[in-house]
């Protein structure tokens, strides 16, 4: 392990003393587990690799307590400017990593081009399915004050943070639609398994909600 990613740990660990249970330091670490697995088999930086890893939620706090205001890989990659000043990276390396950062939601257009990038954005959607997904969706719903199931309920009109945003809208909106989106070979192999275990789940749950298993 080099230098870089045990400073990058250190330094990362300190924006998530408030964190959130779903989005919380535990979540980083297995990403950064992911990570260090399916990195050497696509042939990634893992110096780089390893730091955007440790350094990918840096701004999920502040996004969680602006209720959604805010997107954190915009935020975390701003962030991600001055704490890469401190670590012993080439600039091309930095401004992989904050590529890393600020495309691992893949949103508003701004998708991963690095094959670093495209593994830290399938190391974090993996742990948004199967079971550790599930339980997630879950604690996210918990956090924000969800009820467990709404059936009759507007999947796609549901407002985020709200009593409607259940797990299984989590699903239905998103999870179910990780594992087609997945940008690398090990990401695919990996997603395929964890996505089965998690469509039986929801199935059951819809079935035993209606009372009919």
């Amino acid at each position: 392990m080099t230098k870089s990613p045990r400073c990058c740990r250190e330094i990362a660990a300190g924006f998530f003393r408030n964190a959130r249970t779903s989005h919380d330091w535990e979540h980083t670490l297995r990403v950064v587990q992911l990570c260090e697995r399916m990195g050497p088999v696509e042939g990634a930086d893992m110096q780089v690799l390893m730091t955007a890893a440790y350094l990918h939620d840096i701004g999920r706090q502040i996004e969680d307590e602006q209720v959604g205001g805010v997107c954190h890989a915009r935020v975390g990659a701003r962030l991600a400017v001055e704490l890469l000043a401190e670590l012993p990276l080439g600039e091309g390396q930095k401004r992989n990593v904050i590529h890393c950062i600020r495309t691992h939601r893949f949103r508003d257009g701004a998708a991963p081009e690095t094959i670093e990038a495209k593994v830290l954005f399938d190391a974090d959607k993996l742990d948004a399915i199967g079971a550790v997904g599930i339980a997630r969706a879950f604690m996210f719903a918990g956090e924000v004050g969800a009820r467990l199931h709404n059936p009759d309920g507007d999947i796609e009109g549901t407002r985020p943070y709200s009593r409607d945003d259940t797990g299984y809208r989590e699903y239905m909106v998103k999870l179910r639609k990780i594992k087609d989106r997945m940008l690398t070979t090990s990401g695919r192999r990996m997603a395929e398994g964890r996505h089965r275990f998690m469509e039986s789940f929801f199935e059951q749950l819809v079935a035993e909600h209606q009372s009919e298993s």
